[in-house]
């Protein structure tokens, strides 16, 4: 240090303080670290649930919800792409093991519902979590806010009524009935004699 001339206060600094970084930030990583760690071992459903709604950056339903076989399988898609696989796969990947410790610790996720499931966020329920309608692949957060917030006004009367109150296209149509988002909800709004009949 001498021979780049660095100031000899400096140097005698450094002699004293073996610990260059503050010491009350780290511990203040540690008790945070703590917490979640509480919030892990003793409420995990709370703790899925956030952590899902706010880390979780690869979600996508139709690989997560539906067991933890259906999980162990596109690990191994993604496992077998080896360093073909993207930042998204990645990202996923660490999602999925979240999720399959989750199914391994005897939790479950709930069906997505349009009228339980919220926009965006994992709400927790007593027999299980329920996954947001943002969390269906292809589904942006404004078409899954428009449908949360039409669904929050009155019941829909029909898929018709779904699209033009929520305002969303075919293909999130499609998505939704994927999920079993329409289990009672007629096609369109107007009545055929047969159904009075």
């Amino acid at each position: 240090m001498r021979e780049h001339k660095v100031p000899e206060w400096y140097i005698d600094s450094c002699r004293k303080i073996k610990y260059m970084f503050p010491k009350a930030h780290a511990a203040a990583y540690v008790m945070m670290a703590f917490r979640i760690a509480w919030f892990k071992v003793h409420i995990p459903q709370a703790y899925y649930a956030a952590y899902f709604t706010i880390r979780a950056k690869a979600f996508e339903a139709e690989f997560m919800i539906f067991g933890k076989e259906k999980v162990k399988a596109k690990m191994k898609e993604i496992e077998e792409l080896g360093n073909a696989a993207t930042p998204k796969d990645k990202d996923m990947y660490d999602d999925l093991e979240l999720v399959l410790e989750m199914y391994e610790r005897g939790f479950k996720f709930l069906p997505i519902d349009l009228y339980k499931s919220h926009a965006t966020k994992f709400l927790l329920e007593e027999e299980g979590l329920r996954p947001p309608i943002n969390s269906i692949s292809g589904m942006g957060t404004v078409a899954a806010e428009g449908l949360y917030n039409a669904a929050q006004e009155k019941p829909f009367n029909s898929i018709e009524d779904v699209k033009k109150r929520a305002k969303i296209g075919n293909a999130t149509i499609d998505s939704l009935r994927k999920f079993g988002c329409f289990k009672g909800i007629p096609e369109s709004d107007q009545m055929s004699l047969f159904d009075v009949i």
